[in-house]
């Protein structure tokens, strides 16, 4: 009886470290908000829900296609936020803390990356 008990147990422990090993990349957990003026003119919000660490995102609403960028940028994800005045991260550069990270309206941004 000892024995199954002792199996089970190294059995249990080796499927939760492979589950933990095969989990998918890690993502910032909370919202990145920004707001932007629209193409035809319209003030609106725009914002990540959990984005993905380590990727560059170009912000949607303020890309190529818009000649405005976005601005007032709130970081409420656990990762530290770094947003970019140009697509493709790329361009001046300002990161934004963890939960409590903003800035005004003269940051202007496009892209942003989580780390």
């Amino acid at each position: 009886m000892r024995l199954r008990s002792s199996l089970t147990s190294v059995l249990g422990a080796a499927l939760l470290a492979v589950s933990v090993s095969a989990a998918p990349a890690s993502a910032a957990t909370g919202q990145f908000r920004y707001d932007y003026l629209t193409v035809e003119g319209y003030e609106a919000s725009g914002f990540l829900n959990n984005p993905a660490d380590d990727v560059c995102v170009n912000l949607p609403g303020v890309g190529r296609e818009n000649p405005e960028a976005g601005h007032s940028p709130k970081n409420r994800t656990d990762k530290w936020a770094t947003v970019f005045s140009e697509p493709d991260c790329s361009g001046d550069s300002f990161r934004l803390r963890p939960l409590t990270g903003g800035a005004g309206e003269r940051l202007k941004v496009r892209s942003v990356i989580f780390s």
